[in-house]
């Protein structure tokens, strides 16, 4: 077959480096961007097979996200903006670790098991983020697009939350919204300007905040929709590109690891600040108290904020929806605790991963999700929008009624469902802060964090452990569950839990318990019984001074 033909002599321009192994993580794949040449050109390929099968189009995006400027990684974006299904991340593995000699039987294969017409068009949409490697690897991406036939649009520099906003709206027919970034930014900011102008007692000082854009991509869209926001937002953006690396000492996963403020930002007390990641689908806000101490407020807040706001509002517009909070075990026990006693809303827990939360999201009228570390959104089922739409056009509804249906309307068109968004999430947060009459402080102590700590144990084969229950219970090695709740019942409020790496030969521990020494004591406990049960390799823990 000619189009075969020319897949190898593209393929021939783009070589596997003999024995290189990649696995399509969480994030698709990542790693030294020098050796990711033949995996961006096979996942051109499998684009163009993806969109034959859907006969839908299917995104690229070039980005690895919060990882070093000298990585970078591809993930694919299916039809209506989510993740890819979790075969094609087989086909995407087995595709990218074929040698050369093999590449076009482990492509027939994908075709053969699919039952893939090859006659069907395909169209393949690209996006990328501001790594200097990001350019040509795009281009490579294109290559293996062109090379199977497909039809290709270049979206250049978008945010990761922007290329799956645009699959979205063209596989939608426009119905998402217009599948364009300004038509990203007109959607989004008409939805935040009509809730903000809700908001009658706001001032200026209340409209700024300061963002760090991690150097990234964020920053740049950000500028660009400035314009959009009609000055109902006022940003001071930090490391916004012009100077530093990107991700370096600033970032969303700098804050929420290192618990302190980005390099180049100055924070003066009370002041809103919030840090994307480096392709934007991440968000955190911290501030620095009276005292100068500061404060970090994750995903775990955010989910509260936002699903306590929208708890309000379905009982104020009189509509039965079921509204759920789906968190990981990495959530503090504290915001589980006051969402589900003091808010009356449930909270259930799936595996850590994007992908999982997401899956169980949908299982509601209004799904609430979001990592720990920022990463998150809320779904909407096609019957919850439809009531709030009703509702919220309802002439024989009381005003109050109307009114509250009109801002979850508008907080629907706000939120970007296919995938958590840096831009959209933050202008949720500053919609809900101006409408509540909210100050960072006064939302933070909705409820406290109890004091936690994460550590890691080096073993010979993180497989020896087997996790049940959301990854709260470890099933093998024997005893290690045991061990781990006997320490757990020495202290209080407390509880631990340990989780193989998805890509390293390392288990992470988590512990949290009522005082912050008691959390470390625990966590090293903890990482000690794993270091002796499991296979520890290396130096055996020591505690923590």
């Amino acid at each position: 077959m000619a189009q075969f033909k020319e897949v190898v002599q593209r393929s021939s321009l783009h070589p596997k480096p003999v024995g290189l192994v990649l696995q399509y993580g969480t994030s698709g794949f990542r790693t030294k961007a020098e050796d990711l040449d033949h995996v961006m050109f096979r996942m051109g390929l499998l684009a163009v097979l993806r969109s034959k099968k859907t006969k839908s189009t299917i995104g690229i995006m070039v980005t690895a996200s919060h990882n070093p400027e000298e990585d970078n990684g591809v993930k694919l974006v299916d039809p209506l903006g989510e993740m890819l299904a979790p075969a094609w991340e087989e086909y995407s593995t087995q595709l990218a670790n074929a040698e050369e000699q093999g590449l076009l039987t482990a492509l027939k294969d994908v075709i053969e098991k699919e039952a893939v017409n090859m006659q069907q068009e395909a169209c393949v949409v690209v996006g990328r983020d501001t790594r200097p490697s990001s350019e040509k690897l795009s281009q490579t991406v294109l290559d293996g697009v062109m090379s199977l036939g497909g039809k290709y649009h270049d979206y250049g520099l978008v945010t990761t939350p922007q290329l799956h906003f645009m699959v979205c709206c063209r596989n939608t027919h426009g119905l998402y919204g217009t599948a364009s970034v300004e038509g990203y930014y007109q959607k989004v900011s008409q939805a935040f300007v009509e809730l903000t102008k809700q908001a009658l007692n706001r001032t200026d000082d209340h409209k700024h905040l300061k963002v760090d854009g991690a150097n990234g991509i964020g920053a740049l869209k950000l500028k660009e929709m400035e314009g959009f926001l009609q000055k109902e937002l006022l940003v001071s953006l930090y490391n916004d590109g012009s100077s530093g690396k990107l991700n370096y000492l600033c970032g969303a996963d700098f804050v929420k690891v290192q618990q302190k403020s980005p390099q180049g930002i100055e924070m003066l007390a009370g002041e809103r600040c919030c840090s994307f990641d480096g392709d934007a689908d991440r968000i955190v806000y911290y501030y620095n108290d009276d005292a100068g101490r500061f404060h970090l407020l994750d995903g775990d807040k955010i989910a509260t904020l936002i699903s306590t706001f929208l708890k309000e509002l379905l009982t104020k517009a009189g509509l039965d929806l079921q509204i759920a909070v789906v968190q990981t075990a990495y959530a503090n026990g504290s915001s589980t605790q006051y969402l589900e006693e003091t808010m009356k809303v449930q909270v259930h827990c799936a595996k850590t991963g994007v992908k999982h939360l997401h899956h169980k999201a949908q299982e509601f009228d209004i799904g609430v999700y979001f990592e720990a570390n920022g990463h998150g959104t809320v779904l909407f089922s096609k019957v919850g929008e439809e009531k709030i739409k009703q509702q919220a056009q309802n002439e024989n509804a009381a005003d109050e009624k109307r009114k509250a249906a009109k801002i979850l309307e508008s907080t629907v068109n706000l939120i970007n469902q296919t995938v958590g968004d840096a831009i959209s999430d933050m202008l949720v947060i500053e919609a809900i802060l101006a409408l509540k009459g909210l100050a960072v402080h006064q939302w933070d102590a909705m409820y406290t964090d109890l004091p936690n700590r994460q550590l890691k144990v080096k073993v010979a084969d993180r497989r020896v452990i087997d996790t049940a229950d959301a990854e709260r219970c470890a099933v093998s090695p024997p005893g290690l569950q045991e061990a781990i709740n006997a320490l757990v019942k020495k202290y209080s409020l407390s509880r631990a839990f340990v989780r193989p790496s998805g890509t390293e030969d390392v288990v992470r521990v988590y512990a949290e318990a009522d005082t912050q020494g008691n959390a470390d004591t625990l966590a090293y406990e903890v990482s000690l019984a794993v270091y002796q049960l499991a296979g520890g390799v290396g130096e055996e823990p020591k505690p923590l001074q």
